[in-house]
């Protein structure tokens, strides 16, 4: 039906429709067999836009993504040579243990004592927790790729932690330290007439890489990028630097909106609190999205260690700080939650389990999320003890056969954890017989 013409075009469309479907179907099949090391480095195709999913009922809202801002800046030994700075602050010595805990650079002490941020173990002992809390991935603080102070090691880290948001199946997003800019100034290293050159090295070293991962966020076909603080480049700075990198960016700058933004993400603010928090939701009226924050608490331990003095405190008020400000997320033009923070033990704004406060804080993020969100999530508040058991595993060969450490590999990465729940009950029976 038709003239020539549309004949020919239609028949063109019907051949070009099926090499690419072929050519979709053959590099589907090679993607599989890649490690995720190489995945990191393969663009990743949207399937399906996280803002069109709706939950019904009271209190309906559009489903964002849930985020927890991850530290990747953690050492102890044995697993690296040296305790690193962020346990220590050069004034707390880990290697002294009282009362069976380490001497560690914190309010607060993590329910598996303190860890390497290189250790993969832990890695997915995290990343499990998280996703058995129902929260989505990670945001991560990143210092960049200069070899400067410890921002290689940050580097590395980050790397492992990707390669483990793949293997999970978790999201995973950058958060762009502003600071490190004017650190490398102050030091000589950079000259400020190249701040925005060096950041759009930065930026475009991520687009070549780490955006084209299938575990990296994308809206709108545009990979999400935060930058925070405010001394490294100025907001004209960010605007030349946004224009410049080499793809497009869904950027979000902290706690107002720079021009070349699409919003801004909270932060908690000791100093004005929720005032801090109503001025900002206030703000944002005036954009096309946001990324609100959740946090417990805010107590550091800086003037402790002699680092400055601390900032004022935020208290935890039995857990309701955290219930409160996650109510403040919902908010229509949410696209994000970001969780603040997963490990931050220096400031001790951490939902990492703590001896001083157990799981509460994951149980009351999982509680929220499957009341408003996914009301078929399917783990419970037991099943955030299965992450530590896992973990203690790997931490006594004598218990973990090859044969049972590959299935319970296999089962993880396959998401099948009713047999995960199975395979440590059978376990822990054998070895009470």
């Amino acid at each position: 039906v038709g003239t020539g013409r549309t004949r020919l075009m239609i028949t063109g469309r019907i051949l070009m429709n099926c090499v690419w479907i072929g050519v979709q179907f053959f590099a589907a099949l090679c993607f599989c067999n890649l490690p995720a090391s190489v995945t990191a480095q393969i663009p990743s195709v949207a399937t399906k836009d996280p803002l069109k999913h709706q939950v019904s009922g009271e209190g309906a809202t559009v489903k964002p993504l849930v985020m927890a801002h991850y530290m990747p800046w953690f050492q102890s030994k044995p697993f690296s040579e040296q305790w690193g700075w962020h346990w220590t602050m050069n004034h707390f010595d880990p290697d002294q243990v009282i009362n069976e805990r380490s001497s560690i650079a914190s309010k607060f002490y993590p329910i598996i004592g303190p860890y390497d941020s290189g250790d993969r173990e832990v890695l997915q002992y995290h990343l499990l927790l998280m996703k058995f809390a129902g929260i989505d991935g990670v945001i991560v603080d990143w210092y960049g790729l200069t070899n400067f102070r410890d921002y290689a090691l940050l580097h590395r880290n980050t790397t492992r932690l990707l390669e483990e948001c793949e293997r999970l199946k978790m999201k995973f997003i950058i958060c762009y330290e502003d600071q490190t800019i004017s650190a490398l100034i102050n030091d000589g290293k950079l000259d400020k007439k190249d701040a925005v050159g060096h950041a759009v090295h930065e930026i475009n070293w991520l687009s070549r890489y780490w955006f084209r991962s299938p575990s990296y966020v994308r809206f709108d076909q545009r990979p999400v990028l935060l930058s925070f603080g405010h001394d490294g480049l100025s907001p004209q700075d960010w605007t030349r630097c946004i224009k410049r990198i080499s793809e497009p960016v869904l950027y979000y700058s902290q706690d107002y909106r720079r021009q070349g933004a699409e919003g801004a993400f909270n932060w908690p603010s000791p100093s004005e609190g929720m005032a801090q928090y109503d001025r900002f939701l206030k703000q944002s009226t005036q954009w096309d999205s946001l990324i609100p924050v959740a946090y417990p608490r805010f107590d550091d331990v800086y003037k402790i260690a002699g680092v400055r003095d601390s900032f004022p405190v935020i208290p935890d008020r039995s857990g309701n700080t955290l219930k409160q400000t996650l109510q403040k997320c919902l908010n229509p033009k949410t696209r994000l939650i970001q969780i603040a923070t997963w490990n931050d033990w220096g400031e001790g704004t951490q939902i990492e389990p703590s001896v001083e406060y157990g799981y509460r804080d994951l149980e009351n993020i999982q509680d929220f999320i499957r009341s408003r969100f996914k009301p078929a999530l399917e783990f419970d508040p037991d099943d955030l003890q299965l992450p530590r058991k896992i973990l203690e595993l790997h931490g006594n060969p004598q218990r973990l056969t090859e044969r049972f450490s590959d299935e319970l590999r296999e089962a993880i990465e396959g998401g099948d954890f009713g047999t995960v729940r199975k395979a440590l009950a059978q376990l822990q029976l054998s070895e009470e017989e």
